[in-house]
């Protein structure tokens, strides 16, 4: 059936985390093909309650779309939530969402621990540890998350311990941190600077994240080069010359020397003249050090 939208109640679009680089490519595929896919809803007393999928809703919305195109299950609201969220296969929902949803079944219609690990084929201990994860995690940074500005994985395994440790700390990281696309990784090593860290680099985690990821990258790739033998470097140099070389040879292949002007033409010129230098004066020398080793007396035991 075809639905206007203000005959959808999206009262559980909370619970579903955003992705705004998959929204925009959405968007896109709305905007040339239509809808191809039916949204989800339960009858409620009214309007429609929509239980999936609430991004291609809000694709056409922005599409100023009239109506939407919606397949009604003819179960209750709870068992049909359940449902989506057994169902769900193309983005399966991580700890931090099944808390979430865990949480609003619980709320709204009381259910129990046992009831809720009876309809997800679970024990009461994992709603239990799903319930607390949701519930050590402060309200703001849960929006961050559902906005699509904080990794949940990363939510999850750094931000709730620090929110154990620190409320306000977690809190001021967070707003730091929200929208700067920074990976798991990077999450994960500023919580290990918080952990090991100083009052001072503490507060300097909080004001300025980006800048404490930076200087521990430069210490770290200054450590890797006291760590690693003038051999490891020689032969690290030597595979990206031929690296650098084999990708200017596929721009030559491609035709990109048609493309320089004059100018770029005399300074690729002088260019090339400076490398075949270079590398006739490395080649030379590695032949010589192969002669001189093969010459070298061999010993042999008597």
């Amino acid at each position: 059936m075809d639905l206007e939208f203000h005959q959808l109640d999206l009262r559980y679009e909370g619970l579903r985390k955003r992705h705004p680089r998959k929204e925009r490519q959405l968007l896109t595929s709305r905007a040339d093909h239509g809808q191809l896919l039916p949204v989800i809803v339960v009858a409620a007393d009214a309007p429609f309650v929509l239980v999936d999928v609430y991004k291609r809703v809000r694709a056409l919305k922005r599409l100023v779309q009239d109506t939407v195109r919606a397949t009604v299950w003819a179960i209750e609201e709870a068992d049909a939530l359940v449902l989506e969220h057994v169902m769900r296969a193309t983005d399966p929902a991580g700890p931090l969402e099944q808390g979430w949803m865990l949480d609003e079944l619980r709320a709204r219609f009381g259910l129990s621990l046992e009831d809720l690990a009876h309809r997800f084929d679970k024990t009461a201990s994992w709603v239990s540890r799903r319930l607390a994860l949701v519930r050590a995690l402060p309200d703001p940074i849960q929006r961050e998350v559902r906005a699509g500005r904080i990794a949940p994985h990363a939510a999850m395994k750094y931000l709730v311990p620090l929110a154990r440790a620190n409320r306000d700390a977690c809190l001021a990281l967070s707003e730091a941190i929200a929208g700067t696309d920074l990976s798991i990784r990077q999450i994960g090593d500023l919580y290990t600077m918080w952990q090991e860290g100083t009052d001072e680099t503490r507060a300097l985690l909080v004001t300025d994240p980006l800048l404490m990821l930076r200087v521990r990258a430069e210490a770290t790739a200054r450590q890797e080069d006291l760590v690693r033998s003038p051999a490891q470097r020689f032969v690290e140099d030597v595979t990206a010359l031929a690296g650098t070389a084999r990708r200017a040879h596929r721009w030559l292949r491609d035709g990109v020397a048609a493309q320089l002007e004059a100018r770029a033409r005399q300074e690729t010129e002088l260019a090339m003249r400076e490398a075949r230098a270079d590398c006739d004066a490395l080649f030379h020398r590695w032949e010589k050090e192969q002669q001189d080793a093969g010459s070298e007396p061999t010993h042999r035991g008597a």
